[in-house]
């Protein structure tokens, strides 16, 4: 069970981190179509992209992910680094959506510097993620700092 929770993770995982890659390479590489099956091609490469493989591809990392807290029952303070930077992919992940919704309906270019920011802010975040998961570094410094709830289990069941 757990294996498959962890596979099912992982490959959610990479999936996401490469549409976090390749939507702000297309919205960089498109710039502004001018012709109308150019722009119908750019349209659905990033619609298609974010609503149909980088979306459902985050939503099944982050539930696996979940799932994986409960089962294994970890809670160490790598872990709550590690959601703080996921929680950070959602925003680039959502900021994305933002910018593909308003590359289709002004029909004009993104500002240029707005996918490069995208991408120079995921990077770090998922490189920061994947550091935690391997290295799972003793962060005592910042465990002296949190409240004692959020290090223990509370044995409250649903």
């Amino acid at each position: 069970m757990i294996a498959a929770l962890k596979f099912i993770h992982i490959a959610g995982l990479t999936v996401w981190c490469a549409g976090l890659i390749a939507l702000p390479v297309l919205l960089q590489g498109y710039g502004a179509p001018r012709h109308q099956p150019e722009f119908m091609r750019f349209r659905l490469l990033t619609h298609v992209g974010y609503a149909a493989v980088a979306t459902p591809a985050a939503i099944v990392a982050v539930s696996a992910g979940t799932a994986l807290i409960f089962a294994q029952q970890v809670y160490h303070p790598w872990l709550l680094a590690k959601l703080a930077l996921v929680a950070g992919m959602v925003l680039v992940h959502a900021w994305l959506g933002h910018l593909i919704q308003m590359s289709g309906e002004r029909r004009s270019p993104v500002r240029v510097h707005m996918p490069l920011l995208g991408l120079l802010l995921a990077v770090p975040l998922m490189a920061g993620v994947l550091w935690l998961v391997l290295a799972k570094p003793d962060l005592a410094r910042i465990e002296r700092l949190m409240p004692a709830i959020l290090l223990q289990p509370q044995d409250r069941g649903l």
